[in-house]
Protein backbone atom coordinates (compact mmCIF):
# COMPACT_ATOMS: atom_id res chain seq x y z
CA UNK A 1 0.00 0.00 0.00
CA UNK A 2 1.61 2.88 -1.02
CA UNK A 3 2.38 5.55 1.71
CA UNK A 4 0.01 9.12 2.43
CA UNK A 5 2.02 12.08 1.51
CA UNK A 6 1.92 13.05 5.44
CA UNK A 7 3.51 9.55 6.29
CA UNK A 8 6.16 10.23 3.29
CA UNK A 9 6.92 13.42 4.01
CA UNK A 10 7.60 12.38 7.78
CA UNK A 11 9.47 9.70 6.97
CA UNK A 12 11.80 12.64 4.96
CA UNK A 13 11.86 14.35 7.92
CA UNK A 14 13.18 11.56 9.68
CA UNK A 15 15.84 10.52 7.28
CA UNK A 16 17.47 13.97 7.19
CA UNK A 17 17.66 14.08 11.30
CA UNK A 18 19.27 10.42 10.58
CA UNK A 19 21.49 11.89 8.18
CA UNK A 20 22.08 15.41 10.60
CA UNK A 21 23.27 13.01 13.23
CA UNK A 22 25.64 10.64 11.08
CA UNK A 23 29.07 12.53 11.14
CA UNK A 24 28.58 13.75 14.57
CA UNK A 25 28.11 10.23 15.90
CA UNK A 26 30.92 8.75 13.41
CA UNK A 27 33.24 11.21 14.85
CA UNK A 28 32.52 9.31 18.23
CA UNK A 29 32.76 5.86 17.35
CA UNK A 30 36.07 6.29 15.32
CA UNK A 31 37.46 7.91 18.39
CA UNK A 32 36.79 5.44 20.73
CA UNK A 33 37.62 2.34 17.86
CA UNK A 34 33.41 1.82 18.08
CA UNK A 35 31.34 -0.02 14.87
CA UNK A 36 28.82 2.64 13.86
CA UNK A 37 25.74 0.60 12.55
CA UNK A 38 23.05 1.90 10.89
CA UNK A 39 20.29 0.85 8.52
CA UNK A 40 21.95 -0.72 5.52
CA UNK A 41 22.75 -4.25 4.25
CA UNK A 42 25.38 -5.63 6.26
CA UNK A 43 26.93 -9.27 6.06
CA UNK A 44 26.91 -9.77 9.65
CA UNK A 45 23.10 -9.62 9.49
CA UNK A 46 22.63 -11.77 5.92
CA UNK A 47 22.41 -8.48 4.45
CA UNK A 48 19.52 -7.15 5.81
CA UNK A 49 19.41 -3.41 6.29
CA UNK A 50 17.27 -3.24 9.39
CA UNK A 51 19.19 -2.86 12.56
CA UNK A 52 17.50 -5.18 14.99
CA UNK A 53 18.27 -6.15 18.98
CA UNK A 54 16.83 -9.06 20.61
CA UNK A 55 15.47 -8.52 24.34
CA UNK A 56 16.13 -10.77 27.13
CA UNK A 57 12.09 -11.98 26.10
CA UNK A 58 13.11 -12.42 22.94
CA UNK A 59 10.95 -9.61 21.39
CA UNK A 60 13.43 -7.80 18.14
CA UNK A 61 13.76 -3.78 18.64
CA UNK A 62 14.41 -1.98 15.32
CA UNK A 63 16.93 1.13 16.11
CA UNK A 64 18.42 4.04 13.75
CA UNK A 65 22.28 3.55 15.70
CA UNK A 66 24.10 1.31 17.50
CA UNK A 67 28.14 1.35 18.67
CA UNK A 68 29.24 -1.74 18.84
CA UNK A 69 32.41 -2.70 20.52
CA UNK A 70 34.31 -5.44 18.60
CA UNK A 71 31.74 -5.12 15.94
CA UNK A 72 32.90 -5.23 12.33
CA UNK A 73 31.27 -5.31 8.66
CA UNK A 74 30.81 -9.15 9.33
CA UNK A 75 30.80 -9.79 13.11
CA UNK A 76 28.07 -7.97 15.63
CA UNK A 77 29.66 -6.26 18.16
CA UNK A 78 29.15 -5.92 22.00
CA UNK A 79 26.35 -2.36 22.42
CA UNK A 80 27.83 0.64 23.85
CA UNK A 81 25.15 2.47 22.96
CA UNK A 82 21.63 2.54 21.38
CA UNK A 83 20.16 5.64 19.72
CA UNK A 84 16.83 5.67 18.38
CA UNK A 85 15.61 8.47 16.04
CA UNK A 86 12.03 10.06 15.95
CA UNK A 87 9.86 12.22 14.52
CA UNK A 88 6.14 13.26 15.90
CA UNK A 89 4.04 16.23 14.10
CA UNK A 90 1.97 16.46 16.81
CA UNK A 91 2.11 16.75 20.60
CA UNK A 92 -0.83 14.58 21.45
CA UNK A 93 1.49 11.78 20.02
CA UNK A 94 4.43 12.62 21.85
CA UNK A 95 4.02 10.81 25.25
CA UNK A 96 3.15 7.15 23.45
CA UNK A 97 5.82 7.65 21.58
CA UNK A 98 8.23 8.74 24.46
CA UNK A 99 6.80 5.62 26.39
CA UNK A 100 7.24 3.41 23.01
CA UNK A 101 11.19 4.33 22.74
CA UNK A 102 11.40 3.88 26.63
CA UNK A 103 9.80 0.54 27.04
CA UNK A 104 11.44 -0.78 23.33
CA UNK A 105 15.50 0.26 24.36
CA UNK A 106 15.19 -0.09 27.91
CA UNK A 107 14.89 -3.84 27.31
CA UNK A 108 17.44 -3.69 25.73
CA UNK A 109 19.22 -1.97 28.46
CA UNK A 110 18.10 -4.67 31.10
CA UNK A 111 19.08 -7.46 28.69
CA UNK A 112 22.61 -6.22 27.71
CA UNK A 113 23.55 -4.40 31.18
CA UNK A 114 26.55 -5.95 31.83
CA UNK A 115 27.60 -3.15 28.77
CA UNK A 116 26.24 -0.50 30.55
CA UNK A 117 25.01 1.18 26.75
CA UNK A 118 24.36 4.38 26.50
CA UNK A 119 20.06 4.98 25.88
CA UNK A 120 19.82 8.11 23.58
CA UNK A 121 17.21 9.05 21.84
CA UNK A 122 17.15 11.66 18.56
CA UNK A 123 13.72 13.68 18.55
CA UNK A 124 12.84 15.89 16.07
CA UNK A 125 9.07 17.90 15.92
CA UNK A 126 6.42 18.39 18.65
CA UNK A 127 7.18 17.15 21.90
CA UNK A 128 6.22 18.04 25.69
CA UNK A 129 8.20 18.99 28.46
CA UNK A 130 6.68 15.97 29.87
CA UNK A 131 7.31 13.45 27.73
CA UNK A 132 11.05 15.24 27.09
CA UNK A 133 11.25 14.77 31.20
CA UNK A 134 9.88 10.97 30.76
CA UNK A 135 12.48 10.17 28.64
CA UNK A 136 15.13 11.78 30.96
CA UNK A 137 14.11 10.14 34.16
CA UNK A 138 14.44 6.51 32.38
CA UNK A 139 18.00 7.69 31.72
CA UNK A 140 18.01 8.56 28.25
CA UNK A 141 20.71 10.98 26.56
CA UNK A 142 18.22 13.11 24.10
CA UNK A 143 18.87 15.17 21.39
CA UNK A 144 15.97 17.49 20.68
CA UNK A 145 15.58 19.69 17.36
CA UNK A 146 11.94 21.44 17.38
CA UNK A 147 9.19 21.93 14.75
CA UNK A 148 10.26 25.33 13.80
CA UNK A 149 14.19 24.45 13.15
CA UNK A 150 13.03 21.48 10.92
CA UNK A 151 10.64 24.50 9.35
CA UNK A 152 13.50 26.52 8.88
CA UNK A 153 16.16 24.28 7.61
CA UNK A 154 13.73 23.01 4.85
CA UNK A 155 13.13 26.96 4.32
CA UNK A 156 17.06 27.12 3.43
CA UNK A 157 16.29 25.00 0.11
CA UNK A 158 13.06 26.78 -0.69
CA UNK A 159 10.89 24.02 0.97
CA UNK A 160 7.70 24.95 2.88
CA UNK A 161 7.87 22.16 5.29
CA UNK A 162 4.79 23.43 7.67
CA UNK A 163 1.32 21.50 7.92
CA UNK A 164 -0.89 20.29 10.17
CA UNK A 165 -4.03 18.30 9.73
CA UNK A 166 -6.01 20.37 7.59
CA UNK A 167 -3.51 20.42 4.86
CA UNK A 168 -4.49 18.61 2.19
CA UNK A 169 -2.58 15.35 0.39
CA UNK A 170 -1.67 17.05 -2.97
CA UNK A 171 -0.05 20.13 -0.61
CA UNK A 172 1.88 17.79 1.19
CA UNK A 173 2.50 15.70 -1.88
CA UNK A 174 3.92 18.78 -3.46
CA UNK A 175 6.35 19.24 -0.72
CA UNK A 176 7.65 15.35 -1.02
CA UNK A 177 8.57 16.00 -4.82
CA UNK A 178 10.15 19.23 -4.07
CA UNK A 179 12.70 17.44 -1.28
CA UNK A 180 12.86 14.50 -3.93
CA UNK A 181 14.37 17.37 -6.96
CA UNK A 182 16.76 18.98 -4.38
CA UNK A 183 20.33 18.41 -6.22
CA UNK A 184 22.95 16.63 -3.43
CA UNK A 185 24.63 20.38 -2.62
CA UNK A 186 21.01 21.09 -1.53
CA UNK A 187 20.75 18.34 0.63
CA UNK A 188 24.25 19.43 2.12
CA UNK A 189 22.87 22.35 2.88
CA UNK A 190 19.10 21.15 4.33
CA UNK A 191 21.57 18.83 6.83
CA UNK A 192 24.14 21.52 7.52
CA UNK A 193 21.66 24.43 8.48
CA UNK A 194 20.34 21.62 10.87
CA UNK A 195 23.03 21.18 12.36
CA UNK A 196 24.25 24.62 12.38
CA UNK A 197 21.37 25.76 14.19
CA UNK A 198 21.73 23.58 16.98
CA UNK A 199 25.27 22.92 17.24
CA UNK A 200 25.42 23.38 20.73
CA UNK A 201 22.98 20.89 21.93
CA UNK A 202 24.54 18.48 19.19
CA UNK A 203 28.09 19.10 21.30
CA UNK A 204 26.52 18.10 24.38
CA UNK A 205 24.92 14.67 23.14
CA UNK A 206 27.99 14.33 21.72
CA UNK A 207 30.09 15.27 25.20
CA UNK A 208 27.75 12.78 27.07
CA UNK A 209 28.56 9.70 24.66
CA UNK A 210 32.00 10.84 25.19
CA UNK A 211 31.47 10.45 28.87
CA UNK A 212 29.99 6.50 28.94
CA UNK A 213 32.24 5.34 26.49
CA UNK A 214 35.06 6.64 27.87
CA UNK A 215 34.86 5.52 31.53
CA UNK A 216 37.07 3.41 33.32
CA UNK A 217 36.84 0.78 35.69
CA UNK A 218 36.80 1.92 38.90
CA UNK A 219 36.65 -0.89 41.13
CA UNK A 220 35.93 -4.42 41.28
CA UNK A 221 34.15 -5.82 44.19
CA UNK A 222 34.31 -9.34 44.59
CA UNK A 223 32.12 -11.43 47.13
CA UNK A 224 32.10 -15.14 47.67
CA UNK A 225 29.01 -15.31 49.45
CA UNK A 226 30.45 -17.53 52.02
CA UNK A 227 33.92 -15.27 52.50
CA UNK A 228 34.31 -11.29 52.98
CA UNK A 229 34.56 -9.43 50.16
CA UNK A 230 37.54 -7.88 48.02
CA UNK A 231 38.41 -4.90 46.07
CA UNK A 232 39.59 -5.09 42.66
CA UNK A 233 41.31 -2.55 40.61
CA UNK A 234 40.34 -3.69 37.32
CA UNK A 235 38.48 -6.58 35.74
CA UNK A 236 41.90 -8.98 35.15
CA UNK A 237 42.55 -8.33 38.92
CA UNK A 238 39.26 -9.55 39.58
CA UNK A 239 39.31 -12.95 37.13
CA UNK A 240 42.52 -13.54 38.55
CA UNK A 241 41.19 -13.91 42.17
CA UNK A 242 37.72 -15.73 41.04
CA UNK A 243 40.07 -18.25 38.84
CA UNK A 244 42.22 -18.50 41.85
CA UNK A 245 39.76 -18.98 44.70
CA UNK A 246 39.48 -22.18 46.80
CA UNK A 247 35.83 -23.01 46.91
CA UNK A 248 36.34 -25.78 49.58
CA UNK A 249 38.02 -23.46 52.29
CA UNK A 250 36.52 -24.06 55.79
CA UNK A 251 34.13 -20.59 55.41
CA UNK A 252 31.19 -22.13 55.25
CA UNK A 253 29.57 -23.54 52.03
CA UNK A 254 30.08 -21.66 48.90
CA UNK A 255 26.47 -20.28 47.49
CA UNK A 256 27.89 -17.69 44.89
CA UNK A 257 29.69 -15.04 43.82
CA UNK A 258 28.34 -11.40 43.55
CA UNK A 259 29.86 -9.30 41.71
CA UNK A 260 30.15 -4.97 41.48
CA UNK A 261 31.52 -3.36 38.39
CA UNK A 262 31.62 0.91 39.49
CA UNK A 263 33.06 2.96 36.83
CA UNK A 264 34.43 6.13 37.39
CA UNK A 265 31.70 8.15 35.70
CA UNK A 266 29.10 6.86 38.60
CA UNK A 267 27.53 3.76 36.70
CA UNK A 268 27.44 0.99 38.35
CA UNK A 269 26.76 -2.70 37.01
CA UNK A 270 26.22 -6.06 39.48
CA UNK A 271 25.63 -9.65 38.94
CA UNK A 272 25.19 -12.82 41.22
CA UNK A 273 26.82 -16.12 39.73
CA UNK A 274 26.75 -19.39 41.08
CA UNK A 275 30.01 -20.39 39.53
CA UNK A 276 33.48 -19.46 38.52
CA UNK A 277 32.66 -19.57 35.02
CA UNK A 278 29.37 -18.00 34.76
CA UNK A 279 31.06 -15.37 36.94
CA UNK A 280 34.33 -14.85 34.77
CA UNK A 281 32.39 -14.61 31.59
CA UNK A 282 30.34 -11.72 32.85
CA UNK A 283 33.78 -9.93 33.60
CA UNK A 284 35.25 -10.82 30.39
CA UNK A 285 32.85 -9.61 28.65
CA UNK A 286 33.36 -5.95 29.82
CA UNK A 287 36.92 -6.30 28.80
Amino acid sequence: MALSPTHAFGQIIGNVIEAAVYEPLKAVADEFGLYLDQKRPRKARNNKAKVSWIDGRGNSHDLDYVMEEGGTEEVIGNPRAFIEIAWRRYTKHSKNKAQEIEGAVGHLRSRYHEYSPLLGAVLSGEFTAPSLAQLRSHGFTLLYFPYKSVIAAFSSVGIDASFDEKSADQDVLTKVEQYKALSSEQHATLIETLRETHRDDISNFVASLRVVLGRQVEFVLVAPLHGSSIEMTSVEEAISFIEGYDESQPSGKFVKYVLVVRYNNGAKVDGEFPSKAEAVEFLRRMM
